[in-house]
């Protein structure tokens, strides 16, 4: 598997934290959880230079964190993820600032006590990319970019609107000069009108800048309109990956085809009832997943085999591939004359 960002067999474990005392009172019998946590499960992938992968699953799927390890937020407990070749990550330290994150809430992800021009320029600096003399028109250069008035430079984060500090939040990363953006739920905790405000400037900062980005999102609708291509994670692992028409249009995994027929949709006739088709049984604990594909015992299609042995990926096209020992019959059941064809 070749690309510009390429995550090779990743896998991100948490272990307990335990105190003192939890130790010793494990030792003793006692009820403490000593389990870990796998987060990613052997993950890879790859994306290609100037292309937006949508990365999407419930709650607790494992998108933020393989997003984190991308990012080299947080060090893979196995595998390499690489950007043009170069590791992202030595000895659990980043050493490249070509890979960017924008979170999720930017009021959390911005230092209340600095002014919004000082964070922003923080990074320059440190990595060379301008001087102290010469930040003030480096930040007011970068609001311009992102739609702010460069004379806010020496406000704080709280006097800001919520749309606002996220193309602040959005300010910081670019002034890194990156290549790669991780977009880790950016518009979550925005109102809808601000939401298409600031999707509509990722989409003409990523053509204008030439990025190559990772947009995570829960939001299916703002992942199909941003992405080339989508994977979809459950329980951390990739089950389907492939061109966002044809993901969307004939879904290969049971899962995939639960997920998005569980979006709610809008009724026109008065008359119809609305129904949402939610995804039969509760998730899997992570602690303790399934054996075999952990999708099973949520699984319609679910045989002996998905209980017993865990699907590998396989390839459909050159350009889509899926996990699932029953992905044909999942694509015969779903055939849409809206899929592009492979």
């Amino acid at each position: 598997m070749t690309g510009f960002v390429h995550i090779d067999d990743v896998a991100r474990i948490f272990g307990p934290n335990l105190t003192t005392g939890e130790r010793i009172a494990a030792k003793l019998g006692g009820k403490v959880e000593t389990r870990s946590v796998r987060a990613v499960s052997d993950v890879s992938l790859s994306v290609r230079k100037g292309e937006t992968l949508g990365l999407v699953g419930e709650s607790g799927c494992g998108k933020s964190t393989l997003g984190r390890v991308i990012a080299g937020i947080l060090p893979p407990t196995s595998g390499t993820v690489t950007i043009d070749g170069t590791p992202v990550m030595e000895n659990g330290t980043k050493i490249t600032t070509r890979v960017q994150t924008v979170f999720q809430d930017p009021f959390a992800s911005l230092d209340p006590r600095m002014k919004v021009g000082d964070t922003v320029s923080e990074g320059p600096i440190a990595h060379g990319l301008t001087t102290k003399a010469n930040a003030r028109t480096y930040v007011a250069e970068w609001f311009t970019r992102v739609g702010l008035d460069p004379v806010w430079v020496d406000r704080y984060p709280h006097q800001f609107s919520g749309g606002q500090r996220q193309r602040i939040a959005i300010a910081r990363a670019l002034a890194m000069q990156p290549d790669v953006l991780i977009c880790d739920e950016p518009v979550a905790s925005l109102d809808v009108s601000i939401q298409a405000q600031i999707i509509n400037l990722f989409l003409e900062l990523t053509r204008d800048l030439g990025l190559t980005t990772v947009f995570i999102s829960h939001d299916l609708s703002v992942v199909q309109h941003v992405s080339d291509r989508v994977a979809v994670m459950y329980l951390g692992r990739i089950v389907e990956l492939g061109p966002v028409a044809n993901v969307f249009g004939t879904p290969a995994h049971p899962y995939t085809k639960a997920l998005f027929g569980s979006v709610p949709k809008l009724v026109l006739d008065a008359d119809e009832l609305v129904k949402f088709d939610t995804i039969d049984g509760e998730v899997p604990s992570p602690l303790s997943p399934p054996s075999g594909c952990y999708y099973h015992p949520r699984c319609p299609y679910a045989t002996e085999v998905c209980k017993a042995e865990q699907p590998q990926t396989e390839d459909l096209s050159d350009v889509r591939a899926v996990a699932c020992h029953h992905f044909q019959r999942v694509l015969d059941s779903t055939k849409d004359v809206r899929a592009v064809p492979e």
